[in-house]
């Protein structure tokens, strides 16, 4: 170290020189952490550059807002600049591990659910995380050092004005390579992967919170004029009910059963010769239950709350943050509301904070009669607890005189959380081994999902023993992944194939099974997702849903469309795939190029659909229009 301020005393002793370092350790760092920490798609020469040079506009830019400072204090300002830098890339780098996304202005917001977090955010840190902050402790080394002479005076305005042209130009010419890479980049920004890779995390960073403010600013914006193309296009994408299915609940009471984290593979899947999940096996094998075998989420960040926002508005979440906690005070005509006009009892069961996720507030705005939540349950025996509430088997068993105390008909939600990453479980109530990739979370996956299935299995016992189950239907969702696609080495490992495009498109099927008393059951084909499942149980019900602005169409009506959309504008269909932006034939899951022009033009089809679709539905939610929509009351 000593001759490190031998040899280059000079450099450190200027405060251009700090800079030039700072910049340097920023640039190399945040170029390091975006091609390691990140699966972003490098594809090619062009992509490879970009990633490299988009640190460095940024670095350069950042930092020299320090310019501005005189003394000592440009060099604290500096230190303080790239410390929150560091932090914020540290920071997506642990919360990529788990939700393969990045973070958004939106979900920073959602202070009130990271107590809750902890646990989970706790798992996913490295011993290696403490590299992220060496570098900052060398910049304070140096700032406090006395063996370095501090520069006092401004750096002069020439030299500021020609380091910040260069950073300019530097970015300007990233984002125009960019967008000849990827036409309208920033404006068809529905996947953040794309800004990142292009822009780098930083411009990311800038880039999200123009959109955050933009769509704020849309309620205040929005008139009631804004409604009528709205229902314009969702009345002419309406499907009618099939007859053979419509009204075959009526006046049943409904119970939704929110399986926490299950995908669809675990339907039949043995781990070591052992089914891990026999009783929702049995279940789709039941012929009064229908199960969808093509049936996906379609969540966001919002993870769980995104699919409650589906399931219960017809309406997609946001692409960054959650509705509930942003949109949390908006009008919605959500399920509860809508059966209110036929004598329904509305409650939700959660063994976890009411604040968590905001759902205090917004199951209010959705309309609820009740919310059943930690406070109506005994959390005191820490053997019961999960890591986001009471686990399943006291969950069910202390919700039963919950449920019993409802006047019916009543619509009814159960939120699980045994099932829940990073499925953590005391081994004394664990009835099948782990799986042995050497993935930790993976591994942990398969002995909280047997426990979730003896829970349920245990509530089915209850309402058929006392009656329920001769008068209610039952809906079984999958939330969203459990497994995302940082876990591939183990998935393919698992599944016995590699994880390809359209592999991984299919891994984010969850299971949906529907049972109503009397109703002919079997295994139904059909491609939809959670945006589709509130008109196909209204229709269930006998409730017409012609008049109001649903986004999914009836899973039962010969008129559904089967195309998928995802939060990030790819989609799923029974024969074209959209993954991270390539179209991929669904029979062979090759990719579909330019040369396969009738195949090509039906993708690029799909595409507009699907981003149709998604933007209307956002005008929905971030102007709030629901509040100028009048529909008339049932007579």
């Amino acid at each position: 170290m000593k001759g490190l301020f031998k040899k280059g005393g000079a450099i450190f002793n200027s405060f251009l020189g700090f800079y030039l370092l700072a910049v340097l350790m920023l640039w190399l760092k945040t170029y390091y952490t975006q091609s390691t920490q990140f699966d972003l798609g490098v594809e090619g020469d062009l992509q490879q550059f970009l990633l490299f040079i988009n640190p460095l506009g940024s670095a350069l830019l950042f930092l020299a807002i320090s310019f501005l400072f005189k003394g000592t204090r440009k060099y604290t300002v500096l230190i303080v600049i790239y410390t929150a830098m560091t932090f914020l890339l540290f920071a997506n780098a642990v919360h990529y591990r788990f939700f393969s996304d990045f973070i958004t202005l939106p979900s920073v917001m959602q202070t009130q659910n990271f107590g809750d977090l902890g646990g989970s955010v706790i798992t996913l840190l490295n011993v290696t995380d403490i590299l992220f902050f060496v570098d900052v402790a060398l910049l304070v080394y140096l700032r406090y050092s006395k063996k370095v002479q501090k520069q006092l005076t401004r750096v002069g305005w020439k030299k500021s004005f020609a380091i910040v042209a260069v950073a300019l130009s530097i970015s300007a010419a990233n984002l125009q390579l960019a967008e000849a890479d990827r036409p309208q980049l920033l404006s068809r920004g529905f996947d953040r992967n794309y800004i990142v890779k292009y822009l780098g995390m930083y411009n990311y960073a800038i880039y999200d919170t123009v959109k955050t403010a933009e769509a704020s600013s849309e309620r205040a914006k929005a008139d009631s004029d804004d409604i009528v193309e709205v229902v314009n296009y969702t009345k002419g994408h309406y499907a009618a009910p099939n007859e053979k299915y419509f009204g075959i609940a009526k006046d049943m009471n409904v119970i939704y059963i929110h399986l926490e984290s299950v995908q669809n593979f675990l339907i039949d899947y043995e781990l070591n010769g052992v089914e891990v999940m026999p009783f929702l096996n049995s279940l789709t094998k039941d012929p009064n239950f229908l199960y969808f075998d093509h049936f996906y989420h379609q969540t966001a960040q919002g993870k769980t709350a995104d699919a409650e926002f589906m399931l219960e508005n017809s309406l997609y979440g946001l692409p960054q943050g959650s509705a509930f906690i942003t949109k949390g005070q908006n009008t919605y005509e959500a399920a509860p509301n809508m059966l209110k006009d036929y004598g329904y009892t509305s409650a939700v069961f959660h063994g976890n904070k009411g604040t968590f996720w905001n759902r205090n507030v917004i199951y209010n705005q959705f309309g609820y009669d009740e919310f059943f939540d930690a406070d109506s349950y005994d959390t005191s025996d820490p053997k019961n607890m999960a890591e986001y509430g009471l686990l399943d088997k006291p969950f069910f068993e202390q919700s039963i005189p919950l449920i019993e105390s409802l006047p019916q008909p009543f619509y009814t939600k159960f939120i699980t959380v045994a099932h829940h990453f990073p499925y953590k479980m005391d081994q004394e109530l664990t009835t099948i081994e782990k799986a042995t990739t050497g993935d930790t979370s993976v591994d942990n996956y398969f002995q909280t999902a047997r426990y979730a299935d003896e829970a349920l299995a245990q509530f089915f016992a209850y309402l058929k023993e006392s009656g329920l189950y001769d008068n209610t239907m039952i809906v079984m969702y999958g939330d969203h992944y459990g497994i995302s696609n940082n876990h591939n080495r183990a998935m393919s490992e698992l599944i016995g194939q590699e994880v390809t495009p359209v592999v991984h498109a299919d891994l984010q099927q969850v299971p949906l099974l529907i049972y109503v008393p009397g109703m002919e059951g079997g295994v139904n084909h059909t491609y939809g997702g959670q945006i589709d499942l509130l008109p196909t149980v209204m229709h269930l019900l006998g409730v017409e849903t012609q008049d109001r602005i649903y986004f999914g169409t009836d899973l039962l009506s010969e008129d559904h469309q089967q195309i998928v959309p995802f939060r990030n504008s790819d989609f799923v269909s029974p024969t074209i795939y959209a993954v991270d932006g390539k179209f991929y034939d669904k029979s062979t899951g090759l990719e579909i190029d330019e040369t396969q022009a009738e195949l090509f033009e039906e993708a690029k089809s799909l595409q507009g659909i699907v981003e149709e679709r998604l933007s209307y539905s956002d005008k929905v939610v971030n102007g709030d229009l629901l509040r100028f929509h009048v529909t008339e009351p049932k007579n």
